[in-house]
């Protein structure tokens, strides 16, 4: 693969291991890499580039979702060196993950939509300079999951309700969005880390991660067709646009 294994290939070594019975995703039977998931054919991994980045992410995973060829958190993963991920559990809190959310090094930031803050709960739309005169790096937690799973992992979850929110507006969510899901703000987990990415001041690394995202999506539906000759052209095309994203 070129890169040792990240935090989100570990938990889908550990979540298939303890499997009693395989999962079942879309395009079962086709041969996958194991580590991006996508048909052999189309894997990604050799184009995978690590980033530069001050920033720190935490996926809390619901259960079957690190399994799903078409989570989106891992691509965080591919990128971000320093990315966590937990499997979420609403009756035994997993104390590695508590202990990273009250790193000193650390000022962690739960990326949700306002509208479902707690009372009392702090609501930023920015993280400010000021985690630099205080030496710390944001720590991005980011709920992965469908949206119900999301909704119910916050709201069963009061350790989170303790963190400051990192909330978008619909109409900045919309902006980034490269597909829609019931709701204006409701992108995929690697798009959110983008929009992270940019209030963090890193507008390049976020310009890398949607073009590694766009590249994920193309590919997932090329491994998806089932035409006997495909045109390649548009995988080139984005394999050399998220190269050039690295240069800018």
């Amino acid at each position: 693969m070129g890169f040792p294994s990240h935090a989100v290939h570990l938990r889908y070594q550990y979540r298939k291991a303890i499997s009693t019975r395989p999962y079942n995703a879309r395009g079962k039977n086709l041969v996958r890499c194991d580590a991006c998931l996508l048909a052999k054919q189309f894997c990604t991994c050799e184009s995978r580039r690590q980033l530069t980045s001050n920033a720190s992410f935490l996926l809390v995973m619901y259960d079957d979702e690190v399994l799903k060829p078409s989570n989106s958190g891992r691509l965080i993963a591919d990128l971000v060196p320093d990315t966590h991920a937990y499997i979420w559990s609403r009756t035994q809190v997993n104390r590695k993950l508590l202990a990273l959310l009250n790193d000193p090094q650390y000022q962690a930031y739960l990326v949700f939509p306002s509208e479902y803050a707690q009372p009392g709960q702090t609501v930023v739309e920015n993280i400010g300079p000021s985690l630099t005169e205080m030496h710390k790096r944001p720590l991005f937690v980011l709920l992965d999951g469908s949206w119900r799973e999301a909704i119910k992992m916050f709201n069963k979850s009061p350790y989170l309700h303790s963190l400051p929110m990192l909330s978008f507006t619909p109409e900045t969510a919309a902006k980034y969005g490269l597909r829609k899901g019931s709701r204006d703000f409701q992108l995929g987990t690697a798009e959110v880390a983008a929009l992270a990415l940019g209030v963090a001041g890193e507008a390049h690394n976020a310009a890398s991660l949607n073009a590694w995202f766009a590249l994920f999506i193309e590919s997932s539906m090329f491994s998806r067709s089932r035409k006997s000759t495909l045109d390649r052209t548009p995988l080139i095309q984005l394999t050399d646009a998220f190269h050039q994203s690295l240069h800018k």
